[in-house]
């Protein structure tokens, strides 16, 4: 048995989560001010030089600093992921963004997966060598000789995702944790498709990412992202003078804040049960001799490495990926779920109560070159599925073969 499974990240959040509202409400009150008043004029002083702040005198500055509906938020998360502080942000993107700035000065180099979400991708690939001057190498992070000797050559961070975006290969993080440290690297894990699921910090992660748009919002109505690390490097984001969160500034909105913190008491409620019917599609897929990918199946060459990595009681997840080989045949697929059998959405993101499908290769990877598709071997025809669970299982199953018979893959 695993350490992780000697963790329960809902019994940590139930022990964390108990805000009172400003006049004794059961939900906790949310802040919409942007800035705050001192009592004293020799405060502000204080707050500016960083000797008081929410942790040390319980003050506020300004809403692009710290957010006391945000914060309470942030140590929700924490409490969910082990760690000693988080804090949130606009977006999943702007949490990995300030993230690798806030590690990387120009000049340094980072180690990444070679298959991630597309917009990291083109953050990595594209932008930061452009803008800063931090350049990316992408190696298999499943070859952990590759990993190595990509990091021996020297580089701030080594970057991956749990369950990568989308073939869903599962990152070895307590291996990729111990090459990491070994050379000095801070190893990012964007822990996006696994909440609950994986407690990456407590594999040795030294910052977990997240974007709570995906399976933590849970509706596809709000757009927002988390860090979570120790409390130094927390603050240091924030810091006044070099801090990547306060100078760039992607503040999460309170009201945001207040949504999602109502929604963390069922996330484990919905995983179990987005994780439940991903396993049952899977099951009858793979009977039927379809090309699916899957982390819970007893075939999925990560199978025992996840097993070994996560906290038992939440599934192996809601996402699988079909891979049908040609983006035409991928294409007529979804059409015909979508617009014949009303089954789901041809849309991008996940996590969301109904089922969202997309082509990868033509959506949420296509940043990356043919060449970089063909490496993180994404088909043409991968199609990346989102399980929902509105419905029965019976009942979008059925929906779900009929549309197979129809494309001729009955």
């Amino acid at each position: 048995m695993s350490s992780a499974s000697r963790f329960d990240p809902l019994e940590a959040l139930a022990a964390t989560r108990h805000e009172f509202g400003e006049h004794g409400g059961v939900n906790m009150s949310v802040e919409t001010s942007t800035t705050f008043t001192v009592m004293h004029p020799e405060t502000m002083p204080e707050i500016f030089r960083g000797a008081l702040g929410p942790d040390h005198g319980g003050c506020y500055l300004y809403g692009r600093h710290f957010n006391p509906t945000v914060s309470v938020l942030g140590r929700q998360l924490a409490a969910i992921e082990g760690t000693e502080a988080g804090y949130c942000t606009s977006s999943g993107l702007a949490a990995i963004a300030s993230t690798l700035m806030q590690l990387c000065d120009s000049g340094d180099r980072i180690v990444s997966g070679n298959t991630i979400y597309g917009g990291t991708y083109a953050l990595l690939h594209d932008y930061l060598p452009g803008k800063a001057g931090v350049h990316t190498d992408f190696v298999d992070e499943g070859d952990l000789g590759a990993v190595e000797a990509a990091l021996r050559v020297g580089a701030r961070v080594l970057y991956v995702e749990t369950m990568a975006n989308p073939t869903l290969e599962v990152a070895r993080i307590p291996e990729l944790a111990e090459l990491a440290h070994r050379y000095d690297a801070t190893l990012v894990v964007d822990n996006t498709f696994c909440p609950l699921i994986v407690s990456p910090a407590r594999l040795g992660a030294d910052v977990v990412v997240h974007s709570l748009t995906k399976f933590i919002n849970g509706t596809s109505d709000v757009i927002a992202g988390a860090i979570c690390a120790d409390a130094d490097f927390i603050a240091r984001l924030m810091d006044l003078h070099t801090g990547s969160l306060m100078l760039l500034g992607p503040t999460m909105d309170p009201r945001a804040a207040f949504q999602i913190s109502l929604r963390l008491p069922h996330l484990g409620l919905r995983m179990r049960e987005h994780g439940r019917r991903a396993m049952y599609f899977a099951e009858r897929l793979s009977e039927r001799g379809l090309d699916v990918t899957y982390p819970g199946l007893a075939s999925h060459p990560s199978r025992e490495l996840l097993d070994s990595m996560r906290n038992p009681g939440y599934g192996y997840g809601g996402v699988s990926c079909l891979d049908l080989k040609s983006a035409e045949l991928a294409q007529a697929f979804m059409d015909t779920l979508q617009n014949d059998e009303r089954f789901g959405f041809i849309a991008v993101s996940l996590g969301y109560f109904d089922t969202l499908m997309s082509l990868s290769a033509g959506s949420t990877s296509s940043e990356m070159s043919e060449e970089a598709l063909a490496a993180a071997q994404i088909s043409p025809g991968l199609v990346r599925v989102s399980i929902g669970y509105t419905g029965s299982v019976e009942q979008r199953w059925q929906e779900f073969e009929t549309a197979l018979t129809r494309v001729g893959l009955g």
